[in-house]
């Protein structure tokens, strides 16, 4: 094993540190901003708040973020969306019918506690959630324009998860406390209820083409 000598080892971090000093973080910083002005009270947010009211935080964080990965991340990386390839009708009435669905069994569900051995399904019931809500959505189409516009499509990427990770923490920070101070049998019927009017926002948006939201 080679050792390098102190000057050598003052040499490589001096190298080190003008890379750093030479990376434009102007993509990462606009990103970061943008989305992060964009995502604050949206739609994705109050879903996020609905989910950790009456869910594990970590299951909820943990759903979202990988969802925001390979929505935003094929966004970015590739340059290209998968809304191109959908009808963006079809991806409204499959979210439609998604949301109508997870919201009438969390209605009509008995259970008002959370169990430990569905971490599993609470990662895949949040994945589902935030990717159909992301499809199409104005977060994905300003990842695109902003990984076209700077040319820099891992920066913008970056920029753009730390400022979904920020929303997405606050979202279940705020949906916490409420679950705190609210009783579930009543959290359970309003986040069932906004699941519910999203879902028929999101069929009206791919019947009629008049979006609400």
């Amino acid at each position: 094993m080679k050792v390098l000598a102190p000057q050598h080892k003052g040499e490589l971090l001096i190298n080190q540190l003008r890379n750093l000093s030479d990376m434009d973080l102007l993509p990462l910083i606009a990103s970061f901003g943008i989305i992060a002005l964009a995502e604050l009270g949206d739609k994705t947010q109050v879903t996020v708040m609905c989910l950790s009211a009456n869910k594990r935080a970590k299951t909820v964080f943990i759903g979202a973020i990988l969802a925001f990965a390979l929505v935003n991340g094929i966004s970015a990386l590739i340059g290209g969306t998968i809304a191109a390839f959908i009808p963006t009708r079809w991806i409204g009435i499959g979210s439609g019918i998604a949301f109508l669905a997870f919201g009438a069994y969390s209605l009509l569900s008995k259970s008002e506690e959370v169990k430990v051995n569905n971490r599993s399904m609470n990662i895949a019931h949040s994945f589902s959630l935030i990717a159909l809500m992301e499809l199409g959505d104005k977060t994905q189409l300003s990842v695109i324009a902003l990984a076209a516009e700077y040319d820099a499509p891992l920066t913008v990427f970056i920029g753009v998860m730390l400022a979904l990770a920020l929303v997405t923490a606050i979202g279940i920070v705020v949906g916490t406390i409420i679950s705190r101070y609210i009783p579930m049998k009543y959290v359970k019927i309003g986040s069932s209820i906004v699941f519910m009017v999203f879902g028929v926002l999101f069929l009206w948006a791919a019947v009629t083409g008049i979006k609400l939201l």
